[in-house]
């Protein structure tokens, strides 16, 4: 017998005076280790969740002045190992750059558990490489996988940003199209709204603008935000490009760490802009969001260098549940975020007409 289980065997017969009571006692001990023990393997599992992105399961850049050396290409790659490079320069937090292209260009990522949508607080961190004067903005896109196969196929809502609120120029449903006219010459793009123009060559960067692995032309669907450059110096000189005032991947430095945070709360419809209620996500896309080209300075290309969930240990539930548009005869009206909801929602809201 160990020291200890004597002095607990001798406690016993001391107070009950009965040696029965201690096998009583010893069986009330041992269910009460035993779930303990279970609690604390739930916990330590639990904790185990990485905050970092654990892969890249697509990377679909449009053209652009970095595209095929930010990741590099090489002769052979194609869409998987492409991918597999973008794991290779963001995953568990390596925090390298990988850069997205002209409009519409996107990359795709999981981590290795959902990301819940925890009441009150920002959820997920997003890292690019903007500066003061230096916004390169890119809109953020959320996924369930509720077919449960494991690949980011199923329905995909946007995070609602501050342009949804501040402007009128933003278009929703925008549709551009860019064709390859031959190795190192300007690409040439199309939109669903009658405009035309190129992602132009600078002499700063002499590779082929076209990503190499995918073939021409190249379409994308989505949000365009308004232009946000500036010549600053009237001779194209010296751009700055203005930062939104929230809810967009590399639109403020990585320093602050609210303005790189977003909610899950702002998911919408893509189009109708109407809020969407989604208690998980496991997947998350970002897409460069501004179709503009400044110089010297080329096209306008969101970069990534990484993302962190907020609450990786935050227990996750399930269900995604659709706020309603209002109904005929009700007035339309719009939270603080700009986002559509139906009429007598609790909360702040504004009447449109």
């Amino acid at each position: 017998m160990e020291i200890s289980d004597y002095i607990i065997y001798s406690t016993y017969i001391a107070y009950f005076g009965n040696s029965d009571y201690l096998s009583i006692i010893n069986n009330i001990i041992m269910k009460f280790i035993s779930a303990l023990s279970l609690a604390l393997v739930a916990i330590t599992t639990q904790a185990q969740n990485s905050p970092f992105i654990t892969a890249v399961d697509e990377y679909v850049p449009a053209p652009g002045q970095f595209i095929n050396t930010i990741p590099a290409f090489e002769e052979g790659d194609d869409a998987e190992s492409m991918a597999r490079k973008c794991t290779e320069l963001l995953a568990n937090d390596a925090g390298l750059t990988v850069c997205l292209g002209a409009w519409g260009g996107y990359i795709t990522f999981h981590f290795d558990h959902p990301i819940v949508n925890v009441a009150g607080q920002m959820d997920l961190y997003i890292k690019g490489n903007a500066h003061v004067g230096n916004s390169e903005a890119g809109n953020v896109m959320v996924s369930q996988d509720v077919n449960r196969n494991g690949m980011p196929d199923d329905t995909w809502y946007e995070l609602s940003g501050s342009a949804d609120f501040d402007s009128n120029n933003v278009v929703y449903g925008y549709e551009l199209t860019y064709t390859k006219l031959g190795d190192s010459l300007d690409v040439a793009w199309t939109d669903n709204m009658g405009e035309e123009g190129y992602v132009p060559r600078n002499p700063f960067h002499e590779q082929d603008y076209y990503p190499a692995w995918l073939t021409s032309p190249l379409s994308f669907k989505g949000t365009r935000l308004p232009d946000n450059a500036h010549d600053t110096s009237g001779n194209g000189s010296y751009w700055v490009l203005d930062a939104f005032r929230y809810g967009y991947a590399d639109n403020l430095p990585n320093t602050d760490t609210l303005g790189c945070s977003f909610n899950i709360d702002w998911a919408v419809e893509p189009i109708s802009r109407e809020a969407v209620k989604l208690s998980t996500i496991d997947y998350v896309r970002v897409y460069s969001a501004i179709n503009q080209s400044c110089g010297w300075i080329g096209e306008t290309s969101t970069e990534i260098t990484g993302a962190m969930d907020l609450h990786p240990d935050a227990v996750p539930t399930s269900g995604i549940e659709k706020v309603l548009p209002p109904r005929k005869g009700e007035g339309i009206a719009f939270d603080l975020f700009g986002r559509r909801i139906r009429e007598g929602y609790r909360g702040f809201f504004i009447r449109g007409h």
